[in-house]
């Protein structure tokens, strides 16, 4: 089993001489062609637009219902990280102090033997997957109209989703459906800029776009370097571990130094038209 996992998923000539993106959609069009010719001559036949839809020819067309399913996949995906971040955000709060002090003693014990911190987090998946062994899939894979978000989908949507290229709908149903594509896009353009002018940030802290940021930030690194040459490396963790998991009483409601500083650092979004 484990010597079947390891093998690779396509032939190796695949990957010494991998195909182009134009070549697998030509061999995907053909591949489809082929499929529905021998169903077209099959009892009962199979339409050529039934077999389109189940091999996903028409995967890279814009679909508001596999939008959707695809954001709230993404969102499942990381609701795991999030709730880990919210039982980190609490035990910071002191919300369950018996929880904390729990932490505060792992994370001692860590810092004191920290050869022990691989094992531990092995031992912590190993535990969850044993965990999640009562709640395993108890039937096969299967089309899911709820993960697929065909339950709650508009009729328009739908109308759209199985509309030809190019088009043959009428005009006020284009613009529309155009609007409504701007809307969605005007989103996806906003949340990608915000990521932009954060990587910015980063980078302005070295590119001396802001001298005073970026000679305040050199000296802070040089001394910081000095600080953690000299002092021993459990210590730095350690005040660390316990600045960062102290009470809520040592703590002020207004953002901390660094993220003002991050914040108040430039970016190329006001040079933008």
């Amino acid at each position: 089993m484990i010597y079947l996992y390891g093998q690779p998923l396509l032939p190796k000539m695949h990957y010494l001489h991998p195909f182009t993106v134009n070549q697998v959609d030509s061999l995907r069009f053909q591949a489809m062609r082929i499929v529905a010719t021998r169903l077209g001559r099959a009892e009962p036949p199979l339409r050529k637009e039934v077999v389109e839809y189940m091999i996903d020819v028409d995967s890279h067309m814009w679909s508001m219902r596999r939008s959707k399913a695809n954001f709230f996949r993404v969102v499942s995906l990381f609701s795991g990280m999030m709730s880990i971040s919210k039982w980190i955000g609490e035990v910071c709060q002191w919300k369950n102090p018996v929880t904390t002090v729990l932490v505060h003693v792992l994370f001692f014990i860590l810092v004191c033997y920290p050869e022990l911190i691989l094992p531990t987090v092995f031992l912590y998946m190993f535990l969850i997957g044993v965990w999640n062994f009562r709640f395993r899939p108890r039937n096969p894979p299967h089309m899911d109209t709820k993960l697929s978000w065909a339950e709650a989908v508009a009729a328009d949507e739908l109308d759209e989703e199985f509309d030809t290229f190019p088009t043959t709908k009428a005009q006020d149903v284009v613009r529309m459906r155009y609007d409504r594509l701007r809307s969605v896009a005007g989103r996806i353009q906003t949340v990608v800029g915000d990521i932009a002018t954060q990587g910015e940030r980063f980078q302005g802290l070295l590119s001396w776009r802001d001298p005073r940021a970026t000679s305040l930030f050199v000296m802070f690194c040089f001394v910081v370097a000095v600080a953690l040459y000299i002092t021993p490396f459990k210590m730095v963790a350690l005040v660390a571990g316990l600045l960062w998991l102290r009470h809520p009483k040592f703590r002020s409601k207004l953002p901390s130094v660094p993220s003002n500083f991050f914040r108040r650092l430039p970016s190329r979004a006001d040079s933008m038209l």
